[in-house]
Parts: C-alpha cells; sequence; structure tokens
C-alpha cells in the first residue's frame, strides 16, 4: 500500500516539473521534459525493485526536479565547471524535495534521509543511493541513449560514447549490469555497449 504522504508528494514534484520549458515527445505527444523523466525513473524502479521503499520512491521521482533552474552555462566550461553544477543540482534537487516532504508530513529525518539519496551520499554504504544511481543509468540506455550517441557518431567520435558507457558501467552494481545486458537495445547501440565492455 501506498501512503498518502508519499502520493501527495509524488504529485507535488509532478506538478513542479509540469512547469519545465523544455519538451519531448513522449507517446507522439509534447510534454515536460523533466514530468516525463521522472515518471520514467519511477517506472524504471517499479519494474526491477519492486519492493522499494517510501523515501527511495521519493528520491527517484525527484532526481531532476526543476532541473532547468540551474544552467550549465552559469558554471565555467569543461569538466571543472561541469562536475560543479552536477553537485549544485544534486544540492538544489535534495532541498527542494526534502523541503515538500516536510509540506507533506514527513518529519525531518525522514526528509534528510531522501535528500541524501538525492545526493547520492555513501554510494558504497547506502544500498539506496546506489539504485538511485542504477535507475538513472538504465533510464539513460532505455530511453536516452540513442540521440546522445547520435550527436557523437555525427561528429566521427564513436570513441567518446564509448568512454561514457565505460564511465556509466562503473556507477552500476552488478544487478544493473545485469538488468542492462538483458535490455532490448538496437544493433547500432549494442556494438557500442559491447565495444565499451570488451
Amino acid at each position: 500500500m501506498t501512503s498518502e504522504n508519499l502520493n501527495n508528494t509524488l504529485a507535488a514534484i509532478d506538478e513542479i516539473n509540469r512547469q519545465d520549458p523544455n519538451t519531448i515527445l513522449s507517446n507522439d505527444i509534447s510534454q515536460a521534459k523533466e514530468l516525463v523523466y521522472g515518471q520514467q525513473m519511477t517506472d524504471c524502479l517499479k519494474q526491477y525493485w519492486p519492493e522499494s521503499n517510501e523515501l527511495l520512491q521519493i528520491a527517484v521521482r525527484a532526481q531532476h526536479i526543476k532541473r532547468w533552474q540551474l544552467k550549465r552555462t552559469e558554471f565555467s566550461e569543461g569538466k571543472t565547471g561541469y562536475y560543479q553544477w552536477r553537485i549544485a543540482q544534486g544540492k538544489f534537487h535534495a532541498e527542494l524535495t526534502a523541503n515538500i516532504m516536510l509540506e507533506q508530513g514527513y518529519t525531518t529525518d525522514q526528509s534528510e534521509q531522501c535528500a541524501a539519496i538525492i545526493r547520492k551520499e555513501n554510494l558504497n554504504t547506502n544500498s539506496d543511493s546506489q539504485t538511485l544511481e542504477d535507475v538513472a543509468c538504465l533510464v539513460f540506455l532505455m530511453h536516452y541513449f540513442d540521440e546522445f550517441a547520435a550527436k557523437y557518431t555525427e561528429q566521427d567520435n564513436e570513441a567518446k560514447i564509448v568512454r561514457i558507457v565505460q564511465l556509466t558501467w562503473k556507477k552500476m552494481s552488478e544487478q544493473a549490469h545485469d538488468i542492462a545486458l538483458g535490455l532490448t537495445l538496437p544493433e547500432h547501440l549494442g556494438v557500442i555497449v559491447t565495444k565499451a565492455l570488451s
């Protein structure tokens, strides 16, 4: 059974993400990008980790909450600026989600635990943080890998996307590796994965 607190929290996250000015086609309908992403994350969690606790369910849905607020261009170019942006995003998503949870009746301790999952703290010791990472990697492979790979293939830079797959693979648990290897990917993407893992 899902609690009323959980349903209300997920609805509040969706309501914020529905305001995303960026849109993508989903089921042939133009929809708010982060709204679709949050629901894809939840669907993946339900499929492969159906017994997940409420805090993880919230963290997964809120992984990119209001992501458009902090723009990449506000940070310096290059790898350092990229990592600064990613860390700032994680803190922003975590704080916003914790505040929503408090409004919906969760305790301060629960909201702080959920925020720690969103910030992906203690990946080696917090199984929920690792599962969030796994779900994010799987959703990338299932829904965004093709478009992402095409960008580098057009630049004749397959080595770059192979490297990105290798880095993604390192973040994933053995369970997520097994799931990923069982995905039915288009042939050209399967070739890239094979090269990355060889």
